[in-house]
């Protein structure tokens, strides 16, 4: 995470001519630590297998900017700020029972659920499925690989037809570039939220050994 805001402070300040530009973040991450790309699984290629059918923009981000109006953290992108990054996510309809994150791949994107309702499971060492979640409209999901690029920690499956958005990798270094401000204030909001989600899951997870 520290590496993620250095790099943001550097977005944010001018930079000479002669002076290096930092390489792409999200995009070569998963290179950096040595995955093969043969065992990234982008959106792509889990929409087809899915079965996603795609979601006007317009329709999306209506969705988006009237969840995050109400949410704790995200509330503090303002409307016309959620406007702006419509170019940046791609918008989707996934059918019911479908897995659109594995626990323990590779993968390059995030989700943020417009509509219906998704589950968090988590397979225990020992074999059990635990019940992390069921994620709401609004809700946030598999940011946390494309902050870090780990494998997931969860499976994530619809439980009801769902309207999502997804951001991926490629799209996120476009907002850097192209709206480095607006990506610090993404970043810092989807850090402040994952940081409370894990508290909570650690919680659950020791509750249940």
């Amino acid at each position: 995470m520290k590496g993620i805001l250095g790099l943001l402070r550097n977005k944010l300040r001018p930079v000479p001519n002669d002076e290096p530009h930092d390489s792409l973040l999200f995009t070569t991450a998963f290179a950096g630590l040595g995955v093969d790309a043969r065992l990234l699984v982008p959106w792509e290629a889990r929409a087809v297998e899915v079965g996603a059918a795609k979601l006007s923009a317009g329709r999306g981000t209506k969705l988006l900017q009237g969840l995050w109006s109400k949410d704790k953290y995200m509330h503090q992108l303002d409307q016309a700020a959620i406007g702006h990054m419509e170019q940046f996510f791609e918008f989707a309809t996934v059918a019911a029972n479908r897995d659109i994150i594995r626990q323990d791949e590779y993968s390059n994107f995030m989700i943020v659920l417009l509509s219906g309702s998704i589950a968090v499971d988590r397979v225990q060492p020992w074999g059990e499925r635990l019940r992390l979640a069921e994620a709401a409209p609004g809700e946030i999901l598999g940011e946390m690989s494309l902050l870090d690029s780990g494998m997931r920690f969860s499976s994530c499956t619809t439980l009801s037809p769902c309207d999502i958005a997804i951001l991926r990798a490629d799209a996120m270094d476009e907002m850097l570039t192209a709206n480095p401000a607006l990506a610090a204030s993404f970043i810092a909001l989807l850090a402040r939220k994952l940081s409370l989600r894990l508290r909570v899951v650690s919680a659950r997870l020791s509750d249940n050994k």
